[in-house]
């Protein structure tokens, strides 16, 4: 598996694939390169514009920032609208204005649980750039946050902010596919804040998920309980995720059994991948929880967290975002 070569072994271990990952840096740097000649133009929007993004494959723990930057912002009086990719979303158009009843098979699993969790005005497609104005003409947003889209040059940002996963770094080092980076590792030092999930990184403001919790699938509105009440039992664990160790290892920090089942990343999940033949509970991450609410009953489980940022990132954020109320001329 090539995650384990980016993560655990010596670059050189991924050898063969050095003549692709030149052909895509060079294809990268092109890109970034003509639209600092002006060759290409980013198109601005009319509301200010915060990407929250990473550079490795995977998942990063971006989503829960997402989450807890929209209630941030609507504390201190923004009203926040999120624009997304809707990776994997089959819509036929786009577009997508999302719901926290929309369809995650049309629209991405993501989109819908950040709309979910937030109640924020979510759109989503391909076109950061149409997303956005499509967002702001048909909600009071006043401020973007785009969830992903730190290489999505088309669309001009005020601030932004990188997830890294805090465990595994930037692996190798390495450009696709010899390695897990988007963009050479040297982009980290043009963005405004660095996020690090779990563990300290140099340089990153460490972000903890913290209060996990477990919410009854498909009967949300009774309540969530403490992912202790599950300690000492075996669990069937899923994770459709970029990192599913993650998930298992947040699971058995809290006393529980793991059996695990890691799924591919967003995946399309049907009734047979919830049924194990036996009365053990079955847990799995929010983002997978969207796509299973359908066939919810007794003993399916999803897994709540919030993002918990230090304190010196609120600090730094806040100062950035008092510098974004200065600026005249956003409608």
């Amino acid at each position: 598996m090539l995650t384990r070569l980016w993560y655990g072994a010596s670059p050189l271990a991924t050898l063969p694939l050095w003549p692709l990952a030149g052909l895509y840096g060079v294809a990268v740097g092109g890109r970034r390169l003509a639209y600092r000649a002006g060759l290409r133009r980013a198109r601005r929007l009319k509301a200010p514009v915060i990407v929250v993004g990473n550079l490795t494959v995977g998942g990063t723990g971006k989503t829960p920032l997402v989450i807890w930057l929209c209630e941030h912002l609507r504390r201190h009086g923004w009203r926040p609208g999120v624009v997304a990719r809707g990776y994997r979303g089959r819509a036929r158009h786009w577009p997508q204005q999302v719901r926290s009843d929309s369809d995650p098979v049309m629209v991405g699993d993501e989109a819908v649980l950040v709309a979910r969790r937030t109640g924020c005005p979510v759109c989503v497609g391909p076109d950061r750039v149409a997303a956005g104005e499509a967002l702001l003409a048909h909600t009071d947003a006043d401020i973007v946050v785009s969830d992903d889209g730190l290489q999505h040059l088309a669309l001009a940002r005020d601030l932004e902010i990188l997830v890294m996963d805090g465990e595994r770094g930037l692996g190798n080092r390495l450009l696709l596919p010899a390695g897990p980076l988007r963009e050479p590792a040297s982009r980290r030092e043009g963005v405004d804040l660095v996020v690090a999930t779990g563990k300290p990184q140099p340089g990153a403001h460490l972000m903890r998920l913290g209060r996990p919790r477990l919410v009854p699938l498909g009967a949300e509105e009774a309540g969530s309980t403490p992912l202790d009440r599950l300690a000492g039992r075996e669990v069937h664990a899923l994770a459709g995720i970029g990192h599913p160790e993650r998930f298992f290892a947040l699971l058995e920090s809290h006393g529980l059994k793991v059996m695990p089942h890691p799924l591919p990343d967003h995946h399309h999940y049907h009734a047979r991948d919830l049924d194990f033949g036996d009365d053990r509970p079955v847990v799995m991450t929010e983002k997978d929880a969207v796509k299973c609410r359908r066939w919810g009953r007794p003993g399916l489980w999803a897994v709540a967290v919030d993002a918990e940022p230090a304190p010196a990132f609120v600090e730094a954020l806040d100062q950035r975002l008092e510098a974004l109320r200065k600026i005249e001329g956003w409608v």
